[in-house]
């Protein structure tokens, strides 16, 4: 009998985050038997790339994600071998009320992708899954929490806050960085100085891989000299390099108790940290529904920018957006400073 067809459907899922050696005895038990060394190499890549269809954080989800729907089917008494949409939407509707609309749809997404790798679809738009999902949102559903936006003021005050030790010069860059360049965390903690070209207008970095650009076709971003000294982002960046003594590798790196700054690269949460201490140093407050986080540097480009009059795909090309819905929703209009419409119809 075929194995996926005698084991949870589940452990699919749970064996792309197991061992190489794990992963190679699994393909074996369902019938990967190369017949030439070649034909076992070409197994192995597409296993290989397989694999690295995912993100490792996004396999990490899934995997919670399919192990809290496999023990609710135990619990109650379903096969969760079935692609069954009424079963979905009966953990779904068990669910409801204690989870974000935005995590239950989530789940869906990896409980469909288990079913998936066994071969066996599951039909996400069936009215027992889609409408059991409009129905909570429509019940319990609340605004989503998004980042707030840093206007170039703020900017300015976080700035004031990082002295010029080395981790004051380091945090500096981040910020600035973070702001002109409209990059997400990843990016920056990403970045290597073979990434970087000095030009005469200020510098272009190169991206060779962000979370919208699954096949890693790689982004530029040219960021010129700032008007300021104070809030310039390539002046920030020089500077941390320099007096860091930083010429390969990772840009952004810890730096020790000691003050010495170390070879490993930062991690993507050491950005968030950092926001949350030279915010709180600043006196800069977000609110419930949009609170500071590392996004607020994307987000607060992206407001300070269309606010400014700069052309919608001008935009787009520097954040890498694929959509304009998905680029103007990151504007947040309390900081456009604009009058209420209702002024301007006439009254």
């Amino acid at each position: 009998m075929d194995v996926i067809a005698c084991n949870p459907v589940f452990g699919l899922l749970m064996d792309k985050l197991s061992s190489d050696a794990r992963k190679r005895q699994i393909a074996k038990l369902r019938g990967a038997n190369p017949r030439t060394a070649a034909a076992a190499v070409a197994l192995a890549k597409a296993q290989a790339y397989q694999d690295a269809a995912d993100a490792p954080s996004t396999l990490k989800a899934y995997a919670s994600d399919v192990a809290h729907f496999e023990a609710w089917c135990a619990q109650q008494g379903f096969p969760p071998t079935e692609p069954d949409p009424t079963v979905v939407g009966a953990y779904l509707a068990a669910a409801g009320e204690g989870y974000a609309p935005s995590t239950l749809r989530r789940r869906v997404a990896a409980i469909a992708r288990a079913f998936g790798l066994a071969g066996y679809p599951l039909d996400t738009k069936h009215p027992a899954i889609r409408e059991t999902l409009r129905g909570i949102g429509r019940k319990h559903g609340t605004r989503a929490r998004r980042s707030a936006a840093l206007a170039t003021e703020e900017i300015r005050r976080l700035c004031e806050v990082c002295d010029d030790s080395l981790t004051g010069l380091r945090d500096r860059a981040i910020v600035l960085l973070g702001f002109a360049g409209a990059f997400r965390r990843s990016e920056i903690v990403g970045l290597n100085v073979e990434d970087i070209t000095w030009t005469r207008q200020g510098m272009t970095l190169l991206i060779e891989r962000s979370k919208t650009d699954k096949a890693a076709e790689g982004a530029e971003i040219s960021i010129p000299r700032g008007a300021s000294q104070e809030t310039c982002a390539v002046t920030a960046l020089k500077t941390w390099l320099q007096e860091g003594k930083i010429s390969k590798g990772p840009i952004f790196r810890k730096v020790n108790k000691g003050g010495h700054v170390e070879a490993r690269r930062l991690g993507a949460d050491a950005v968030r940290s950092i926001l949350i201490i030279r915010t709180r140093q600043a006196g800069l407050k977000g609110r419930w529904q949009e609170p500071i986080s590392p996004h607020s540097l994307r987000a607060g480009f992206v407001t300070m920018a269309y606010g400014n009059g700069v052309l919608d795909e001008e935009i787009m090309q520097h954040t890498r957006h694929k959509s304009l819905a998905t680029m103007r929703s990151y504007v947040r209009r309390s900081k456009l400073n604009t009058s209420s419409p209702a002024g301007k119809i006439g009254l």
